[in-house]
C-alpha cells in the first residue's frame, strides 16, 4: 500500500471534524473522497498535506510512519495539493508560476527560457500541452487546472490531491482534464479527487470512500456501486425525486431589450441583448464560460454599467440603477462568485445573513438581533449549513455551506426576481436536493427566476425555458420538452440547432 491514514481524529476544541478515519491509497490509483458539505473531507487532506496536525492517529507511507509539520514537508515526501482555488500568480507566466520555489538559473540569475523549455518537457511528457509563455491572467480557467497540476508533478510529486477540480470548469475542460487524469494514473501518479460530482467520479475513480459527519461510512470499488448508493452513503437517507409541476406563466417580471456592453476588445462582451422572465416560470442560460452570462448578470442587478439597451424590473426602468434601488424593487441575487459579491470572509455567519435585510429588522435605526439570529438559525437547521456557531466568521465555513448561507438568504428576500447563478457550485447531493426543490417552490408561487449554471443537467432540469449564449449573444431559445444536451451543446459553440 502506497499511503496509510490509520485512525486519523481532529478536533478544534468541542467541535471534531475528522472522528478515527482510516484511508488509504494504492500507486497508480484514483481513489475519490466524497461526502456532504462539512463532513471533514478538506480536513482530512489538509492533515496528509502538511496544514494541520490531527489530533490522533497515524500516517504512513510506503508502510513507514511519517508526519508532515507544513506542505514543504509534504512535497518532499512527494505529495502535492491542487486547491478548490487556484494558487497561481496571473502577472507571471505559466512557466514561471510551474517552476516557482525551484526556478533554474544561469549565473546566478533566472533562466527564463530553461523554465520554459522544462515546462514544455514536462507538459509532453505528461500529455498535458500548455504556452510555457503566456501569462496565467490571459489563461482559460481549465488551463490554469493544467498548470496547477504540472506545478506539484514539477515538484516530484506521486501522490496528487485534486479538491473540487472541475469545479469551474466547462464541460469540455472537464473531459480534457478526467482525460488528462486518467492517462496520469497509467503512467503511475497516484490521485485523491475530492468532489461533489459523482457522475465524474463513476468515470474516473477506481475506489470510493464516504466520510459523514466526520467519520467513515464505507469504502467501496467504482465498478461495485452506482451514484443511488453513493448518495445514500453520503446523506443516510434516500433522496427525494424531484417534482416539477407544470404551471402558467404570468406577466413580464423582468424585461431586457438591446442590452450592450462594448468592453475593451473588438467583439461586444455583451451585443444586443434581449429576454424575458414572466412570473412562475424559471428561465435557464446555457453557455460556456466567457460568453457574456456574467456581464449579463452583472448588468441586470446593476454591479455593470451598459452602454446601450434597457433593463425593466416589475414595469420600472432600473437600467445602470445603484445596487441598493434595483434590489429595492424587487431583486434578490445567488452571485456566481461567492467570495467576490456574496459573503464579507471578516463577518460572521449571522452577519452575512443580516445582509440585505437590514431594514426589515431595526426599529427606530436600532437593529434587533435578537431576531436576526433568529432567522438565521432556522435557515441553519433547514438548509443543514454546518457551523461551530452563528458568530462564527464566514471564512471559517466551508465553500459549500457558504453558499448554502447565501441561498438561504437571497430566498428568504421574497422578492419577486431571482437571479440564480451557478446556485448549487460546490455543494454536495443533498444539499443540491434541497435548493432545487426551493427554487421550484419560488417558482410555483409565482417568482421569477434567471438561472445560470454551467451544469447542463441542472439547466435542463429546472428551466422552463432555456436561452443560449455564445459569443455576446443570444443564438438560441428552447422549450424545456425540445431541449437535448446536444442540442444545447451545438449552440454553446456556435452552432444551430437542429430538430
Amino acid at each position: 500500500m502506497l499511503l496509510q491514514m490509520e485512525g486519523i481524529t481532529k478536533s478544534y476544541g468541542n467541535v471534531t471534524a475528522n472522528r478515527n478515519v482510516s484511508f488509504n491509497l494504492r500507486k497508480g490509483e484514483i481513489h475519490a473522497l466524497v461526502g456532504e458539505n462539512g463532513a471533514g473531507k478538506t480536513t482530512l487532506m489538509r492533515i496528509l498535506y502538511g496544514m494541520e496536525s490531527p489530533t490522533g492517529g497515524e500516517i504512513k507511507l510506503n508502510g513507514k510512519p511519517v508526519t508532515f509539520g507544513s506542505p514543504t514537508d509534504a512535497i518532499k515526501h512527494g505529495i502535492g495539493m491542487v486547491h478548490q482555488h487556484f494558487m497561481l500568480f496571473p502577472s507571471f507566466t505559466v512557466a514561471e508560476n510551474i517552476v516557482i520555489g525551484r526556478e533554474p538559473s544561469r549565473a546566478a540569475f533566472f533562466d527564463r527560457k530553461a523554465a520554459a523549455e522544462e515546462t514544455t518537457r514536462l507538459a509532453k511528457q505528461f500529455g498535458m500541452p500548455v504556452d510555457p509563455w503566456k501569462r496565467v491572467g490571459e489563461c482559460s480557467l481549465g488551463m490554469q487546472q493544467r498548470v496547477e497540476i504540472l506545478k506539484v508533478l514539477y515538484q516530484g510529486a506521486e501522490i496528487i490531491i485534486l479538491d473540487e477540480p472541475t469545479g469551474v470548469l466547462t464541460p469540455l475542460e472537464v473531459k480534457e482534464l478526467l482525460a488528462a487524469i486518467k492517462e496520469l494514473a497509467r503512467q503511475g501518479k497516484s490521485f485523491i479527487l475530492i468532489s461533489h460530482k459523482l457522475q465524474e467520479i463513476m468515470e474516473v475513480a477506481d475506489r470510493i470512500t464516504v466520510l459523514r459527519d466526520g467519520q467513515l461510512t464505507g469504502t467501496v470499488n467504482a465498478s461495485e456501486t452506482d451514484e443511488e448508493q453513493l448518495s445514500r452513503l453520503m446523506v443516510g437517507r434516500e433522496l427525494v425525486q424531484l417534482s416539477r409541476r407544470e404551471t402558467a406563466a404570468g406577466q413580464a417580471v423582468l424585461e431586457v431589450s438591446g442590452l450592450t456592453i462594448r468592453g475593451s476588445k473588438t467583439k461586444p462582451l455583451l451585443d444586443n441583448v434581449n429576454l424575458r422572465v414572466n412570473a412562475g416560470e424559471i428561465v435557464g442560460i446555457a453557455g460556456i464560460s466567457g460568453n457574456g452570462q456574467s456581464e449579463l448578470l452583472q448588468a441586470i442587478a446593476g454591479l455593470a454599467q451598459p452602454d446601450g439597451g434597457t433593463v425593466k424590473l416589475m414595469d420600472q426602468d432600473v437600467t445602470g440603477a445603484p445596487v441598493h434601488r434595483i434590489r429595492a424593487t424587487g431583486l434578490a441575487h445567488i452571485p456566481e462568485d461567492r467570495y467576490l459579491w456574496g459573503v464579507s470572509k471578516e463577518a460572521d455567519v449571522t452577519e452575512n445573513g443580516l445582509m440585505g435585510h437590514t431594514a426589515r429588522h431595526e426599529r427606530y435605526g436600532i437593529l434587533r438581533r435578537g431576531k436576526v439570529r433568529g432567522m438565521v438559525a432556522g435557515w441553519v437547521e433547514r438548509f443543514g449549513i454546518k457551523t461551530g456557531s452563528l458568530d462564527t466568521k464566514a471564512q471559517h465555513l466551508s465553500g459549500g455551506n457558504l453558499q448554502k448561507l447565501i441561498v438561504a438568504r437571497e430566498l428568504a428576500q421574497n422578492s419577486p426576481f431571482l437571479i440564480a447563478a451557478e446556485p448549487t457550485r460546490g455543494v454536495d447531493v443533498g444539499a443540491m436536493e434541497i435548493i432545487h426543490s426551493e427554487l421550484l417552490k419560488k417558482r410555483d408561487e409565482q417568482g421569477a427566476i434567471l438561472l445560470v449554471s454551467s451544469e447542463l443537467t441542472e439547466v435542463l432540469k429546472l428551466s422552463d425555458r432555456i436561452l443560449v449564449m455564445f459569443e455576446g449573444r443570444i443564438v438560441g431559445e428552447l422549450a424545456a420538452d425540445a431541449a437535448t444536451e446536444e442540442k444545447i451543446s451545438l449552440l454553446m459553440a456556435g452552432g444551430k440547432a437542429v430538430g
